[in-house]
């Protein structure tokens, strides 16, 4: 577990790896994160951090803690899309965060993502249903994390996060919805 301040603040307690929390409204600037042990008295002595995010005013972010692909413990800030995919699609974006190489994304066991290295992401825009989604080492279709189904939903930006470690056996997906205009 860890703590997650913001400006010195502590916004979230006891922070449980591969969860997802409560969205907060805050205005536009500057902010300063740095993510702590659970146990720490304030952000003074940071695992990660401090990093500065800047946001702007009308756009829907999504800040994760994770692993570079060497391992590091690291913050990466993602503008999550809210623009409508159009009628009778979804949207679906998929992010690598994961102490990992390339990884390609296999939908019903066909590359739809290829390449995508940590901590990029790739978007599609695809017609309201289910998938069967895994991830595989880039060039390959042994799956790394999955099968598991993703529903993709009208009006629907549903996030996939890669997350964990290659190298400690720990790789997992983690699920957002954000809803598009």
């Amino acid at each position: 577990m860890v703590d997650v301040y913001v400006d010195g603040t502590l916004v979230i307690n006891d922070f449980e790896p591969g969860t997802l929390t409560k969205t907060f409204r805050i205005p536009a600037g500057s902010y300063s994160l740095a993510i702590t042990a659970a146990d720490a008295a304030d952000a003074s002595a940071p695992v990660i951090g401090p990093v500065d995010l800047a946001v702007a005013s009308g756009l829907n972010y999504t800040a994760v803690a994770h692993l570079s692909e060497a391992g590091a413990p690291t913050a990466a800030l993602f503008t999550n899309d809210t623009s409508a995919p159009g009628d009778g699609q979804g949207r679906l974006t998929v992010r690598h965060v994961a102490a990992a190489p390339a990884v390609d994304v296999l939908a019903d066991g066909v590359p739809a993502i290829t390449g995508l290295t940590n901590p990029n992401e790739s978007v599609l825009v695809l017609p309201v249903g289910t998938i069967s989604a895994a991830v595989a080492a880039a060039g390959t279709t042994a799956a790394l994390i999955g099968p598991a189904d993703v529903a993709i939903a009208a009006s629907t930006n549903t996030i996939v996060y890669a997350w964990g470690s290659l190298a400690d056996g720990t790789l997992a997906l983690a699920v957002q919805t954000v809803p598009t205009r």
